[in-house]
């Protein structure tokens, strides 16, 4: 999924946003603000459907205000707005030129957040880029010297840049207009100062390592995640980034690199060394989300443990709006339709996956009509489809994952992210 390159869309929110937002003085305090206008023009920019928000529940808690140059703008989706519903986006938009630096100085965004790459024109494509939330990619952000910098499987140029710079200016992120930021619960400036060490420490020795000991898997049905197994892959991440020189070479797709170091953020690299030259995972280690069935169960529980599903995005976005039943029916149904003007909007990679996964998603579309609100034979049917599903897909951390995580409640035991905004590059 990551590896394919993409039409870039020229899209200039910034510009939009400025035509009504007054202008603010250099690095001027400043914090999220709504505008009709702004709104309106945004909306046509983004024309994205709104299941491709997020209700106001995913937010991260954000102290402002913030010293920035940015605009900083509460996006409510016109269907939303309609409804009286919350479905929205937090957006900063920024020019591409000093990026890495505002960023960093902004305070709205820290070490350890990940960095979701959100394709807009995805939507509306058909069955697999709806599904798919339009996210194609995931990096991590850390802050070091002053700039917001990214660590990526590849580790290569194309997504750490030239000299491997990381400062979100390779060949990726020069194509990228808009990338989601969700942040783990509850990292400590310990967790935060570990996976600086970690990430520093991969992104230097990037040339060294990759792709003689670590490489890209193309295939996102293969987790190396199993359940109830020790998590070996991440403990042989550490040895990896430790100098260590295991043997065998490890290959790790793009969000499963990400969660793998974020599963070392309690490990100080400096002092637990000699804890992976053991036979078993350090102690030290800790997952940081449960990874995903493919359905999950929050429509139909409301309690503290349920999980949602690596295919409920659209399912759980539009099931919290406050439409009637008719027209809920008739946005789900929106989601399996394919638009060919739109797939071609698509990179080659992933138009060929759309295109593939189209029929199969038909089951699917059975699943989101019956599970809540259908009759009783249709609830039923997507019970079979549900348990069909999580038996044939395995459980699993894909780039939408962790969006896909702020959809659960709260309070709710398995919500360990939080979705912090939208980043629109000018």
């Amino acid at each position: 999924m990551s590896r394919s390159k993409t039409l870039s869309v020229a899209i200039s929110l910034a510009a939009s946003a400025a035509l009504v937002l007054a202008a603010s003085p250099a690095m001027a305090a400043k914090d999220f603000t709504f505008s009709e206008k702004a709104n309106e023009r945004l909306a046509k920019k983004l024309n994205i459907p709104i299941y491709f928000t997020l209700p106001a529940s995913t937010w991260a808690p954000l102290k402002g205000p913030f010293n920035t140059t940015d605009v900083l703008v509460d996006f409510k989706h016109p269907d939303a707005l309609k409804t009286r519903s919350d479905a929205g986006l937090r957006l900063v938009v920024t020019p591409r030129s000093g990026m890495a630096a505002r960023l960093a100085k902004s305070g709205i965004f820290q070490t350890g957040d990940l960095l979701l790459t959100f394709r807009a024109e995805w939507g509306g494509a058909g069955a697999y880029p709806n599904v798919q939330m339009g996210i194609s990619h995931t990096g991590i952000a850390y802050i070091k010297d002053g700039k917001l910098r990214n660590v990526d499987n590849p580790l290569n140029e194309e997504y750490l840049g030239k000299g491997m710079t990381a400062e979100l200016t390779s060949e990726h992120y020069k194509t990228l207009n808009f990338i989601h930021v969700v942040r783990p619960r509850d990292l400590s400036d310990a967790d935060r100062a570990n996976i600086v060490a970690w990430a520093s420490r991969l992104n230097s020795n990037a040339k060294r390592i990759y792709p003689s000991q670590i490489k890209f898997n193309d295939d996102y049905n293969a987790p190396k995640y199993k359940p109830g197994k020790p998590v070996e892959f991440v403990k042989h991440l550490g040895q990896i980034a430790l100098g260590q020189n295991p043997p065998g070479t490890l290959d790790l797709y793009c969000s499963e690199f990400a969660w793998s170091l974020l599963a070392l953020k309690g490990c100080d690299p400096a002092k637990t060394a000699d804890d992976f030259k053991g036979s078993r995972v350090p102690s030290c280690v800790k997952p940081p989300m449960t990874p995903l069935d493919a359905a999950g169960n929050t429509i139909t529980s409301a309690g503290r443990t349920s999980r949602v599903g690596l295919a409920d995005g659209p399912l759980t976005v539009i099931d919290g709006l406050k439409i009637p039943k008719s027209e809920r029916d008739t946005l789900l149904q929106s989601v399996f339709v394919e638009n060919p003007s739109k797939l071609s909007k698509m990179s080659e990679g992933h138009r060929k996956v759309a295109e593939t996964m189209q029929p199969k998603f038909e089951t699917l579309k059975d699943y989101y009509l019956g599970v809540s609100g259908g009759t009783v034979v249709q609830r039923l049917r997507a019970r079979l489809i549900r348990s069909a599903f999580n038996r044939a897909v395995p459980e699993n951390y894909s780039p939408t994952s962790y969006l896909l995580n702020t959809l659960l409640p709260a309070n709710n035991v398995n919500r360990t992210m939080d979705y912090v905004a939208t980043i629109v590059i000018e």
